[in-house]
Order: C-alpha cells, then structure tokens, then sequence
C-alpha cells in the first residue's frame, strides 16, 4: 500500500485525497486545474497524466487522465484504489445516439451496455454496470442548479471507432433507446463497483447523432465553442458534487 503503483506512479506518501476526477485526454487535466487551488502537478507516465488540487482550499482531489479504452481506465481504478480512493467520477466525451442531443450538452450516465473487453475480463455480462445511486442523483439535482443543458439514461461502451459494422450498430442501440456512445464507463463502473467504490459519469457530447465521427474529434481537439463550452461544464458539475458530497459526508 506504501509503494508507488506501477502505472500512475502515485504512492500513499502524495496524497490523502478521497475524490478523484478522470478525464480520458491527458490535456484536459490541465483544464480542470483552473478551476482547483493550491494544484500541485504528480505525476504523467504513458498515458496517466495526474496533479492534485484542492476545492475551497478543503477537499483534496486528484485529476488524472486514464488514456482511450477500457484496459487503461481499469488499470487507473485498481491503482487508484490502492491508494484509498473512494470515489471516481469520469468527465469524458461521447457521441450522440438520439436526435436532439447538442454538441456540447452533458449526458449522465445511468448505466452502460458493456460492449467492451476490460470489463468482461472481471466478470460475467449479467453484472450489472451502473453508478453510485447517490452520485447520479447529486449529478442531475446539481446540473438543473447550474442550468446546464443535460441529459440521463443509458449509454454504451465499446472499443473501437472503425470496425465495418459502425454504422449498423450504432443504429441497433439507437433504436433501444441507448443515449450515446463512449469507451470508458463500462470498466469504470464494473471494476469500480466490484472494488467497491462509488462511480460516476458525465460525457461530453462531441459528436451529434448521425453526425462526422472524424469532424466531431477533431472539432474538440480544436476547442470548438460547443465542445469547448461543454468540457467546462462538465467539469463544473463533477466538481461541485464533489464538494457537496464531502460537505455531507462531514456533517
């Protein structure tokens, strides 16, 4: 437990934080870094780019970056475990399944069809990938309290963008009522849960539906207005749930 972990390279001897923040994209660490005081930079080995900062100078968090896919992202929640993380929320993106979701709005996801390979490596399809029942209604009353324009129900995991059948599936999930489509939450609320760790996710919406996969990646990479305007909402709503939730827990 003393030792710094293999991956993050993070020990016990850096932090007491009890929240951590993942966004996929190493750049986005530093977004959220403005809206934190006293950030102090950790760590950035492969893909896991990490700093901790504190909200009103009294909840310590860590951000850290868990790279594309589920294999990363589980591998980030194992070792953030170790290090006695409870809580993980994910501020990621996502494409849109249904008509009507904008660029730049929030989806929470209240649960995940686990297309994807990390989690099925932990544990059979019929468990269940969901968040903590807390954590997803904390995100839905704070984001009505900030007037975010949001979204929640079901959203998909998968691994990859360009299989041949892209298209064809996307529909399929479309036509379920499945709200949109990311790599990562699957394994962080199955590995999470089965550690028992409380989980949760906000996406950002990048790409509309029936919308340009490649237009809509490199629109966020260019910080486009939507996209842009989105991260920062997304980040604004994972963190004051956080400081609401350490607030409750202290009382």
């Amino acid at each position: 437990m003393q030792s710094v972990q293999p991956h993050i390279r993070i020990g016990t001897h850096m932090t007491q934080a009890r929240y951590a923040v993942l966004p996929g994209d190493p750049k986005r660490v530093g977004a959220v870094a403005h809206w934190l005081d006293r950030v102090e930079e950790l760590t950035f080995n492969r893909e896991y780019r990490s700093i901790r900062g504190w909200i009103d100078d009294d909840v310590e968090v860590i951000v850290m970056s868990t790279g594309m896919g589920g294999a990363s992202t589980g591998i980030a929640v194992e070792e953030l475990n170790r290090l006695g993380i409870t809580t993980l929320i994910r501020i990621g993106s996502c494409g849109a399944l249904q008509s009507g979701i904008q660029l730049g709005d929030i989806v929470i996801a209240a649960g995940a069809v686990r297309d994807d390979g990390a989690s099925a490596a932990y544990i059979d399809k019929g468990y269940p990938a969901i968040p903590d029942p807390e954590l997803l209604c904390a995100l839905m009353h704070t984001a009505d309290e900030l007037k975010l324009p949001w979204h929640c129900g079901r959203i998909r995991s998968h691994d990859s963008f360009y299989t041949d059948r892209e298209e064809e599936i996307d529909r399929y999930w479309s036509g379920k009522g499945i709200l949109a489509a990311d790599m990562e939450t699957s394994a962080l609320f199955v590995i999470g849960g089965l550690r028992g760790m409380r989980t949760a996710s906000i996406l950002n919406v990048v790409v509309e539906h029936e919308g340009d996969l490649k237009q809509g990646i490199n629109n966020l990479v260019a910080q486009e207005d939507a996209c842009a305007l989105g991260e920062e909402r997304e980040i604004r709503l994972a963190l004051e749930v956080i400081r609401t939730d350490a607030q409750r827990l202290a009382r």
